[in-house]
């Protein structure tokens, strides 16, 4: 996943309106303490947006706010591993699919999976 920076002033440009949203495969995971620039996560290259090879200083974390206000790269690279988690959800859910659907279809699902959250 690519780690981007926004700024405030180009979020309705980004993300659209109340009005006319703009569907973004993305999560935001941190923000300033002015809220004047925010961090994201997204598998896709996005045009408009400053990519970053690793965290910029004066950020707040707020992906997960039990895990502390710092971010750092070890922290972005948690929450990718937990969005991964959240995604193929429990072991239980997949016993179930396989059960029900096959082991082809959880094949399949989780070929989505690792396409949605490459390395």
């Amino acid at each position: 996943m690519k780690l981007y920076k926004i700024q405030a002033s180009n979020w309705e440009t980004f993300f659209g309106t109340i009005e006319n949203p703009i569907a973004r495969d993305i999560t935001i995971i941190a923000q300033t303490p002015s809220n004047d620039a925010f961090l994201l996560l997204s598998k896709d290259a996005q045009d408009g947006l400053d990519l970053k090879v690793s965290v910029p200083d004066g950020f707040d974390f707020t992906y997960c706010q039990e895990w502390g206000l710092t971010i750092n790269d070890a922290v972005v690279a948690r929450v990718v591993l937990d969005l991964r988690r959240k995604a193929y959800g429990t072991w239980e859910n997949q016993l179930e699919k396989i059960y029900d659907d096959g082991i082809d279809s959880w094949k399949v699902d989780g070929a989505a999976v690792k396409a949605k959250f490459p390395k």
